[in-house]
């Protein structure tokens, strides 16, 4: 009885310490993220570095994790959904991060769900509005921007609420983004009975978009939705411009095509924006009367100096306070499962001036369009 009595004890034993949560105790908190370093949306990644370094420097010197420091390790995937499967097995199990953050694209991220469930480790902030983000399988997916439907739907309300747009037309990268962006489309098309006039793509990393191009030029759409990434964006508005079949067409950028990097494409090809449309997740980064985004543009300001500001930094910014804030209300040792119910427990007041909600996994749902007058992005109310 007593022999029986102990292999039970030593099975209980051996089943406590296989499913014990495991406790993070070291002096670093380890966060990794995979980003696009080099490659044809590098400006991607560094937005991202930067923002979220600024406030992880911050943290670290005023103490707000204690004695703690948090250590945000990147590697490069390109853009590329095979690096970024290796960049994450390096960094669940070669660096042992606590959580995973900041991590850029649709198509990359898909490619890792597998490591993702089978972890069950924190996921914040991706750059991406995907749906299968949202779809509640996976508690440790926290999403900080709003989704792809959700800005999709804002700039087809403008267009056909308040500027009587009927004839509208699609360019996007021929992948996982592309797709996401281009269902809710048709949905938000549907739900209004408008058609989708023209449509053309273009393979992902490259700046292909002659054929696209040729697809969609004849429709003569009024408006065009572009989900791609910024410099074949660019191209194909430098193209349209050049030929009088889009010669009023309204070009519509979502967020992913990064603003920033889209406004110095333009400027360099010497050409007008007065027709293109940027939907943004945040507010503007130069709206200094939100009190969060004057601490931004402070703490890019004396840990970056050599960054410009931008949307994607300081969304980076934004999530890596929110990040910094759930670390610091854990009590007792740090685990993942804390971290998640800390995450999802954040303050609404936390941003000053951009309130924070927190339902379909996710903390904004909120999208803002721009237009870029006089060497500044100006909110179309």
């Amino acid at each position: 009885m007593a022999k029986k009595l102990l292999i039970l004890i030593s099975i209980l034993i051996i089943l406590y310490l296989i499913f014990k949560e495991k406790e993070y105790t070291g002096s670093t908190i380890k966060i990794g993220g995979s980003v696009p370093k080099t490659g044809i949306i590098k400006s991607w990644g560094e937005s991202v570095i930067n923002g979220a370094d600024a406030y992880f420097k911050y943290a670290n010197e005023n103490k707000l994790l204690n004695n703690k420091k948090i250590k945000f390790i990147t590697y490069d995937d390109k853009y590329e959904p095979e690096l970024t499967i290796d960049n994450t097995n390096k960094l669940i199990y070669k660096d042992k991060v606590f959580a995973l953050f900041g991590f850029v694209g649709t198509p990359t991220i898909k490619s890792i769900l597998p490591i993702l469930n089978d972890e069950n480790i924190p996921f914040f902030a991706p750059f991406s509005g995907a749906s299968f983000l949202r779809n509640n399988r996976n508690e440790n997916f926290i999403n900080f921007r709003s989704s792809y439907k959700q800005e999709i739907e804002s700039l087809i309300y403008y267009l056909n609420n308040k500027k009587d747009t009927k004839r509208i037309a699609v360019f996007y990268q021929n992948d996982d983004y592309g797709e996401e962006g281009y269902v809710a489309l048709l949905k938000s098309l549907k739900s209004r009975n408008l058609p989708l006039v023209a449509e053309g793509s273009y393979k992902r990393n490259t700046l292909s978009i002659t054929h696209a191009f040729n697809e969609i030029k004849n429709a003569k759409p009024e408006a065009i939705i572009m989900i791609g990434a910024y410099q074949a964006n660019a191209l194909f508005i430098k193209k349209a411009k050049a030929n009088k079949n889009f010669r009023n067409t309204i070009f519509c950028n979502i967020s992913f095509g990064d603003a920033n990097a889209m406004v110095k494409a333009m400027k360099k090809y010497k050409l007008d924006m007065n027709d293109i449309i940027f939907s943004q997740v945040v507010p503007s980064y130069t709206d200094t009367t939100i009190p969060v985004i004057k601490e931004y543009q402070t703490l890019m300001n004396k840990y970056h100096p050599e960054a410009e500001l931008g949307f994607i930094s300081l969304e980076s910014f934004l999530a890596s306070k929110v990040l910094i804030n759930a670390i610091s209300r854990i009590k007792g040792n740090r685990t993942r499962v804390k971290l998640v119910d800390s995450l999802r427990n954040t303050p609404k007041n936390l941003l000053k001036g951009i309130p924070l909600d927190f339902k379909n996994t996710q903390f904004l749902n909120k999208s803002y369009l721009f237009r870029y007058y006089k060497n500044k992005f100006v909110e179309i109310k």
